[in-house]
């Protein structure tokens, strides 16, 4: 790994949490906005690292650009269906097939565009983070899953249960001011019913959406010499 990856890997996944959780901790619930902006900052960082000297670099964004449209759209479209949403399926493809970090710009771009509609609150960053470490771990893992429909399903309910347990660790910092493991662990098993749907709702996405969406990505690539 070199000295720009390393930097990359060490703001999505140290820099982003800290910020999240210190937002929290400082401001409570009155400064959700504020550490949304200076997550999706971070976000956007190894993104500029990685786009920096590569060509075609405007067809790339063009591309992150409609993965992040599809899965807001995605979002609006299944918004009568309670926790059953194709976001995490679309992030893990961005994830899979563009690299890590537009992947977690997906993911984290995703929960801050379509909570305009559904309702900003300290919860916002959390959910960026939480899709955006999905979509940074499918970058990862992507040349692996790009295989095996078998690890790609298995990522998905993976994701499921990640997504849940972050988003449980705001609703317990959120009641109590603090992490409680107790309460951490009341409010997992409270969850598990919401975290089932979770779980099925990116498997049955993946199933869908994997194959399809990889080949037009990848169509797209080819054609761009991305």
């Amino acid at each position: 790994m070199n000295k720009k990856s390393l930097i990359k890997l060490l703001i999505l996944l140290f820099a982003v949490p800290l910020t999240v959780i210190l937002g929290l901790i400082i401001f409570n619930d009155r400064g959700y906005s504020f550490v949304a902006i200076c997550v999706a900052g971070f976000s956007l960082i190894p993104i500029l690292l990685t786009f920096e000297k590569k060509e075609n670099n405007t067809t790339s964004l063009v591309i992150l650009s409609v993965m992040i449209a599809l899965s807001v759209a995605g979002r609006f479209i299944f918004a009568f269906v309670p926790f059953f949403k194709p976001v995490t399926a679309i992030v893990v493809i961005t994830g899979m097939y563009m690299g890590y970090e537009c992947g977690f710009i997906c993911g984290a771009f995703t929960a801050l565009i379509s909570n305009f509609m559904f309702g900003q609150g300290p919860w916002t960053p959390f959910q960026m983070f939480s899709w955006g470490l999905i979509g940074l771990g499918a970058g990862i893992l992507g040349k692996y899953m790009i295989k095996s429909r078998l690890l790609l399903l298995i990522y998905g309910i993976f994701s499921g249960v990640l997504f849940s347990l972050i988003m449980d660790v705001w609703s317990t910092m959120w009641l109590d001011g603090t992490f409680n493991i107790i309460r951490f662990y009341a409010n997992a098993i409270t969850a598990l019913p919401v975290t089932a749907v979770y779980v099925f709702s990116n498997v049955v996405f993946l199933l869908v959406l994997a194959k399809p969406f990889g080949k037009k990505i990848n169509r797209i690539k080819t054609k761009y010499g991305i």
